[in-house]
């Protein structure tokens, strides 16, 4: 294998690996104003129709799109736990279990986070309709992640791990949050906060305070949490989140798709804040562009250029290496760099391609991140399991055969 330039490969922080088969299907605009929560309900009724096989074969070809992406690894935030109707399985994790499996298909590193979702809502309102498929209360949900944490020695290899996903303020509850960082305390910490504007509305009027503003208040936040999206954050927030180590969870094209908001990026960073990326809803797939979408957001919210960086410097290069730890520490995964000791999490982009051949070493990654796409990637390697080879997925054909299949009889039963 001839590699013309080799960089720490990235961990993609958060991942809902089945809505990938959902890709296209919400783009059509309904009567009235679409809405992150209109797209929600047909998210619910979709996920309504999911077998486990269809699971792991979705979820499979995902992981493999994010090799082929230049991803090492990925914290999937597992939230869809029971049968359609909310029955469990006779295996309370059967569906960790399917994702460990797609893991292992691909050769992934993963940093499993099965979702503790209780309520439906904010203020302990009942579960309904495709939330039904995600309900535990925390007794159960010990005993599921402790099931998968099994499943996960059984069938990985050792930089593959567990951590826990309180799915978010608004799914769970004060108390209960409370108890489970206490019960959970040496694993990643992942939790959705403060994406949309009508959450933090709803968290205020019930617990007195913004989503980010109670959990800094009352839980112990630090270095092992993620704190996803936190999109809608005042300034003394923002400069909150900077301080306590944690974090920040983007997904930019996800939150563009949905249209969210905007991360205050500028000052997060200014302040000392860690970030990651995470592709979400998986609607497209890419590294590069990730990255991209998250600098261009800060551009059009500032109307200035070259923004999340603080000196003179490559921007692209910065902004990889930012992600890059930040991935890793949110993944509890010791990556993130080319080091001795560190896992062998690489990825190999082609200097010569047409699109980057005029551009110096220092310039190589503002190349791919700005000129260019992840077509770039060559070799993908994954605690040294070499997962890519000249930009293709070592078993793409079985894969993609597989997912073929799941989403043509998936399609056939809307």
């Amino acid at each position: 294998t001839r590699v013309t330039a080799l960089l720490p490969a990235l961990g993609n922080l958060h991942s809902h690996s089945f809505q990938r088969a959902m890709a296209g299907m919400t783009e059509h605009r309904s009567h009235g104003q679409d809405s992150f929560w209109t797209w929600r309900e047909l998210m619910y009724r979709f996920l309504d129709r999911l077998t486990p096989e269809q699971i792991e074969a979705i979820a499979a070809q995902a992981f493999m799109e994010m090799l082929e992406s230049g991803y090492s690894a990925v914290g999937e935030f597992h939230y869809v736990h029971h049968q359609p109707g909310g029955q469990a399985y006779d295996d309370l994790a059967e569906l960790s279990g399917r994702i460990i499996a797609a893991a292992a298909q691909s050769g992934i590193g993963l940093t499993h986070l099965p979702v503790l979702y209780s309520y439906g809502g904010a203020g302990k309102t009942p579960l309904t309709g495709g939330q039904l498929r995600f309900g535990n209360d925390l007794e159960r949900f010990a005993k599921l992640v402790e099931s998968a944490r099994r499943t996960i020695g059984a069938q990985l290899d050792g930089d593959a791990r567990i951590g826990v996903a309180p799915h978010s303020l608004r799914a769970t509850a004060p108390e209960q949050l409370a108890r489970a960082a206490e019960t959970f305390s040496a694993v990643p910490f992942h939790v959705h906060i403060a994406e949309q504007t009508r959450e933090v509305e709803e968290i205020e009027a019930w617990l007195g305070a913004t989503p980010v503003a109670w959990l800094l208040a009352n839980l112990p936040v630090g270095e092992r949490w993620c704190l996803i999206h936190a999109t809608h954050l005042t300034d003394e927030e923002t400069a909150a989140l900077a301080r306590c180590g944690a974090v920040a969870g983007l997904c930019p094209i996800t939150e563009a798709n949905l249209g969210d908001g905007i991360f205050n990026g500028l000052d997060h960073l200014k302040g000392g804040g860690r970030f990651g990326i995470g592709t979400d809803s998986n609607v497209h797939i890419t590294l590069s562009g990730e990255l991209r979408q998250l600098e261009y957001s800060q551009r059009l919210r500032h109307r200035a250029r070259n923004v999340l960086l603080a000196g003179p410097g490559s921007l692209g290069q910065s902004l990889y290496l930012q992600a890059a730890a930040g991935g890793a520490q949110a993944l509890g995964r010791d990556a993130g760099r080319i080091a001795t000791g560190a896992l062998a999490d690489l990825v190999a982009i082609d200097r010569n391609d047409d699109r980057i051949c005029a551009l110096s070493p220092a310039q190589i990654v503002d190349g791919w991140v700005f000129a260019a796409d992840d077509r770039l990637v060559s070799h993908v390697w994954s605690a040294g399991r070499h997962c890519v080879k000249d930009g293709r997925h070592v078993a793409r054909d079985a894969i993609a055969a597989r997912y073929r299949k799941a989403v043509a009889d998936l399609v056939a039963s809307l």
